[in-house]
């Protein structure tokens, strides 16, 4: 008799937690926000964002990189990082220091400025220039084409050529006549108060081009930067924070996604998630959950042909590549 009622009461907790988990798995979960230009529709191929501009076809982070990403390869998207000068304009790249891409060290080859680089006291920051000091510079001088040719290394127009450093308000000019309804992802880079200040600027800017104020996404890694964002611009679209994606991407494996509180509008992720093992993030129940929630899926930095059909055939939203050339031509492979 003991066991009989010891067996009803492990069952009925058993069936009390399938109805709880299939209660909350039925149920249609809020949505993160009321309207995405970042998803696709169902069926749709993926958005194309050229990462950094597309950094394998064209100097990286420079308006010469960001015309070809739109102009040449019909990007949808173009991603990038955004840090703030000594004087206060916001200007794309990726590294807190230029010595990486340009030639602010003289003819320094690529191997030396490597080394440099391992010295952070020897590079040169961002934060520690103005804009007319960065504009010196060549952005391209690194730059080696497909044939291994520095092709942009002498280049005495590179300002015309588009090579200098590109600030943001000149990128949102470029194609705000002629591509309105081009679409951007940027991350603010500084943290603290040039984090606010990074914010503040971004919004005013995007004042003067208000079409673009709601096709622009913004991240950061930084707690501080984004309770700045939800708090002051709670009208940008904002990208999860890792921590925030890691808990998403957990109660949505688990099934229990009514336990996620995230507000954000797009899920920015790579294909596996080190975790002590490689976790796998390739799974259609990630994006269909998402979708319930409004939240378009983002995949970087896809540089494989097979990867990138991978996440076609998953039904992603964005497929972020330094090579947008070769994302266009696979994505051919299915328009056809």
């Amino acid at each position: 008799m003991k066991k009989f009622r010891a067996l009803k009461i492990v069952g009925i907790i058993v069936l009390s937690f399938v109805l709880f988990w299939t209660v909350i798995n039925v149920i249609p979960p809020k949505k993160n926000v009321d309207s995405n230009p970042f998803i696709v529709e169902k069926g749709d191929l993926p958005m194309v964002a050229a990462h950094r501009g597309g950094g394998v076809s064209n100097p990286e982070n420079t308006m010469l990189a960001f015309r070809e990403a739109v102009k040449t390869f019909n990007v949808d998207i173009i991603e990038s990082d955004l840090y703030l000068t000594k004087d206060g304009y916001l200007v794309y790249n990726h590294d807190s220091y230029i010595d990486r891409t340009c030639n602010v060290n003289g003819n320094m080859t690529s191997d030396e400025v490597d080394e440099l680089c391992d010295d952070k006291s020897s590079r040169h920051y961002i934060s520690d220039m103005t804009l007319a000091e960065l504009e010196q510079y060549n952005f391209g001088y690194y730059f080696e084409d497909k044939s291994g040719d520095r092709i942009y290394k002498d280049a005495e127009n590179f300002a015309e050529l588009g090579l200098q450093i590109a600030t943001v308000d000149k990128l949102f000019e470029e194609f705000y006549e002629t591509d309105p309804d081009l679409l951007f992802i940027v991350e603010i880079k500084d943290e603290g108060e040039r984090g606010y200040e990074a914010c503040r600027i971004l919004y005013e800017t995007l004042e003067k081009y208000s079409v673009y104020k709601d096709r622009i996404v913004v991240g950061t890694f930084h707690d501080e930067i984004e309770i700045e964002l939800k708090a002051k611009y709670p009208s940008l679209l904002r990208g999860a924070p890792m921590g925030t994606a890691a808990k998403f991407v957990a109660t949505q494996y688990l099934g229990v996604n009514i336990f996620d509180d995230g507000d954000f509008a797009c899920l920015q992720i790579p294909m596996t998630y080190d975790v002590g093992f490689d976790l796998p993030l390739v799974a259609k129940t990630l994006v269909k959950r998402a979708h319930r929630r409004n939240i378009a899926v983002q995949y970087w930095t896809i540089n494989d042909a097979d990867d990138m059909r991978t996440l076609i055939e998953l039904g992603c939203d964005c497929i972020m590549t330094d090579d947008p050339e070769l994302l266009q031509s696979v994505l051919d492979e299915y328009r056809e």
